[in-house]
């Protein structure tokens, strides 16, 4: 497999723009973001999101003829790695979630008419979305067991059900609903994708559900959409909210969640990298039983490992990008998952390695380090819980195995055996422990 490591120069100009935007501008930008009302909030980001579309450089997740750059998933990744140093970036840049992937839903699924209403004006910034699968008292690593149906009435479906952790639907302008259509067909094809506006009769937004992120209302809450209970109470929608054709809601969701899944681990490396910075800057300051801690072997320990961890995740998350832009989405399954799984993990360690080395600081809030822990420990349920990766990447790799019968493969008397014949000919000592 040919593998190439250098950044297009051209490429590379682009990623120093968007570190300086990033650095200098969004990242002081969400210091005080939670003491802007949402129309101001709205003023001071329109003009930097219009110099990212000037740049061309907004939604560079969709192909040119949806809006986007059509830049492929290695260019993807190596955006979202300057992107997820601040949590506001993907969104100035058009690529924030849910708004990407259903995005890129509704580019597969919806029609003409449909991505008029919807696709359009989400890509333009002038609507925001939810995507809305998750259920209080179903497995969430088993969609195939929801319960929340839709039953068609004539010329509308009607949606009963109850729904929860639905990114950003209390302040979505419409939701995609993974909703029965069809109890008895195959378990893959029960399932239907919906638009649901804000506002339709029946849709009844709980609460925001709290986390271990926000856990509580407040003013950090004010410009972000929180994760909702949502309840459907016969709850009618016409049926030309219905996305792609009944039964498909497996197969879109899946368009949604791959791609994604690199970017998210992309932006977990930008969250790393600034964790990673802060413990080697502690290490050279911060002084302790006479010496400083970058001389002390235990710290040395974090520090290297926490390098080579990085380096090693960035580098799958690489190959991924480029196994799905040189061989397709379907090769690059297993190394999606591969990322998904172990780069959560990594970003945990990071940042927890971090907060030990500040100490009591790193505990605190007047560095970013709580927070950046809390939202890690999402990550390894976001998007598909560990368990689930794990037991995919497994399948996938035992797949490629067949069973033998007696000795493994492996067995050096049988190997040893074959050997000798095939080398008969130049064998003129004897086998070891035999007579001369």
């Amino acid at each position: 497999m040919a593998w190439d490591f250098r950044t297009d120069p051209d490429f590379a100009r682009e990623l120093d723009w968007i570190r300086a935007l990033v650095v200098e501008e969004i990242e002081p930008l969400d210091l005080v973001r939670q003491r802007m009302s949402p129309a101001n909030w709205q003023a001071v980001t329109e003009p930097l999101k219009q110099r990212v579309k000037d740049r061309g450089l907004w939604a560079a997740h969709l192909d040119p003829e949806l809006g986007g750059q059509g830049f492929g998933q290695v260019k993807l990744a190596l955006m979202h790695e300057i992107l997820g140093r601040t949590g506001s970036a993907p969104n100035i840049f058009g690529n924030q979630a849910p708004d990407s992937g259903n995005s890129e839903l509704l580019a597969v699924g919806a029609t003409d008419a449909q991505k008029e209403r919807w696709l359009w004006p989400l890509l333009d910034g002038k609507l925001t979305s939810c995507f809305s699968l998750t259920e209080p008292h179903t497995a969430g690593s088993d969609p195939t067991g929801i319960k929340t149906a839709a039953v068609r009435d004539g010329d509308d479906y009607v949606i009963n059900g109850h729904k929860w952790f639905a990114s950003n639907a209390s302040r979505a302008d419409f939701i995609l609903v993974f909703a029965v259509t069809d109890p008895d067909a195959e378990r893959h094809r029960r399932a239907s994708m919906f638009v649901v506006e804000r506002g339709t009769p029946g849709l009844e937004i709980v609460r925001n559900v709290h986390t271990m992120h926000h856990p509580y209302d407040g003013e950090a809450t004010r410009n972000l959409g929180g994760h909702a209970e949502l309840r459907f109470t016969d709850c009618r929608v016409p049926a030309e909210n219905l996305i792609g054709e009944p039964g498909d809601a497996f197969l879109l969701a899946q368009k949604r969640l791959n791609g994604g899944r690199i970017h998210h681990a992309m932006r977990w490396i930008g969250q790393c990298r600034r964790a990673f910075d802060m413990l080697c800057e502690r290490a050279v300051s911060r002084t302790s039983h006479g010496k400083r801690l970058a001389d002390q072997q235990l710290i040395q320990q974090m520090v290297t490992r926490s390098n080579i961890e990085i380096e090693a995740f960035r580098l799958l998350t690489l190959k991924a990008a480029w196994t799905w832009d040189n061989e397709g989405p379907k090769a690059a399954r297993q190394a999606v998952s591969e990322v998904k799984y172990w780069g959560a993990q990594i970003l945990h360690d990071v940042v927890d390695r971090t907060i030990q080395v500040h100490g009591a600081l790193g505990y605190s809030t007047d560095l970013p380090l709580e927070e950046m822990y809390r939202l890690a420990r999402n990550f390894r349920l976001a998007d598909g819980a560990d368990e689930v990766h794990i037991q995919q990447i497994a399948k996938m790799i035992l797949r490629r195995y067949e069973a033998v019968d007696g000795w493994p493969t492996e067995h050096v008397p049988t190997r040893r055996a074959a050997a000798e014949l095939q080398y008969a000919d130049w064998l003129d000592l004897p086998a070891p422990g035999t007579a001369p």
